[in-house]
């Protein structure tokens, strides 16, 4: 089956996405620790535009977590905006279709639920 934009699969983090993802979500940790609420109203830093703060659960090589497909290269290549358990997501760019850390799946259907059906006219 040819992936097209905004179809959802299955997305198998690998260590350099796990790095990135836990790495921006410690800096987080460490901000807000370091900067207590009386310190500052939003917007009072000069030259900021704004941030969001990355906080969720800890990721590890292997998980699995849900992504939208957002771009298509042909074939199977493609740019996915994977869903995480916290309050961010993770932009995975140019990714091939397979089963190994790094690549995306078809989530598996539902005992009993049918295949895709032809379009209808």
């Amino acid at each position: 089956m040819k992936p097209t934009v905004c179809r959802t699969v299955l997305y198998k983090l690998h260590g350099g996405d796990v790095d990135q993802i836990n790495r921006r979500r410690a800096d987080f940790a460490a901000f807000n620790r370091a900067h207590r609420p009386a310190d500052h109203e939003p917007g009072s830093f000069p030259g900021r535009s704004g941030h969001i703060g990355h906080f969720g659960n800890q990721v590890a090589e292997g998980e699995q977590y849900p992504a939208v497909v957002v771009r298509t290269f042909g074939g199977t290549t493609v740019n996915l905006h994977v869903l995480l358990d916290g309050n961010d997501t993770y932009w995975a760019t140019s990714r091939m279709e397979g089963d190994d850390p790094g690549q995306w799946s078809w989530p598996p259907r539902p005992e009993g639920e049918p295949g895709d059906r032809p379009a209808q006219h």
